[in-house]
């Protein structure tokens, strides 16, 4: 039994198919990359999977449950995590109160949740920007903000929506860093979006393309680089060229 299996998966917006019979699975203790042009329905996807959109068609099973069409607060119960492309800065929230957030969904109590907050931002080096407002920080140390309001609410699955975008290579790099260790350290399945070739390649075991709402290809990073459907589809002769 997969870990997480999507099963034909449909997704219509008033006549426009965002997602066309996607199916794939995701095996416990793996990273897999989602790639694809703009509007190739990634972002969809990763909604229907969460619960943010319910599937006009198709399954979504996660650990043996049908969690199709539960609410994202439901699926974020079951175990699974979810960062967002753009981190929504509210002013009045510090750093720490956006990771309490996450905290909250399985603490009630203020104190245990402001301490499991801080022990999420001290594994991810953070314990410097606690008491800063998000907007006070950089773009990088907002996303990393980001990534531990979803590792507190412990996830067994985490789901990545570019989260390297908007950064510089050096950002870039360490970022790739910071989610090889969390992998490695908390065992958690990663499943990520990504433009920036230089994270997803590297750091995915699987990567799954999709073009137009389709699956177009499927496998191993090296295989996908030179998939002549991904090329002409995203990737490009040159980047191919440059591998």
């Amino acid at each position: 039994m997969a870990f997480l299996e999507v099963r034909n998966l449909t997704k219509d917006f008033g006549g426009i198919v965002a997602n066309n019979d996607v199916s794939f699975s995701i095996e416990e203790g793996e990273i897999v990359g989602l790639i694809g042009p703009n509007g190739a329905g990634k972002t969809t996807l990763f909604n229907c999977i969460v619960g943010y959109y319910r599937p006009d068609g198709g399954r979504v099973i996660f650990r043996g449950r049908d969690i199709t069409g539960w609410k994202p607060f439901q699926t974020a119960r079951e175990g699974i995590g979810r960062t967002f492309q753009l981190m929504r800065a509210a002013g009045e929230l510090t750093a720490l109160e956006h990771v309490m957030v996450g905290a909250f969904l399985h603490q009630e109590d203020r104190v245990e949740a402001e301490k499991e907050a801080r022990e999420v931002l001290a594994f991810m080096g953070l314990e410097g920007v606690a008491d800063l407002y998000l907007t006070e920080l950089p773009l990088a140390i907002q996303k990393q903000v980001g990534l531990a309001r979803a590792l507190a609410i412990k996830p067994v699955l985490l789901m990545l929506d570019e989260v390297a975008s908007g950064l510089n290579p050096t950002e870039t790099e360490e970022m790739v860093k910071l989610l090889k260790r969390i992998h490695r350290e908390k065992g958690i399945t990663l499943f990520l979006i990504e433009h920036v070739m230089e994270v997803v390649m590297p750091i995915s075991e699987r990567v799954i393309v999709l073009d137009g709402g389709m699956k177009i290809a499927e496998g191993p990073p090296e295989e996908i680089a030179h998939d002549e459907k991904v090329i002409k589809a995203y990737l490009g002769e040159k980047y191919a060229r440059g591998l």
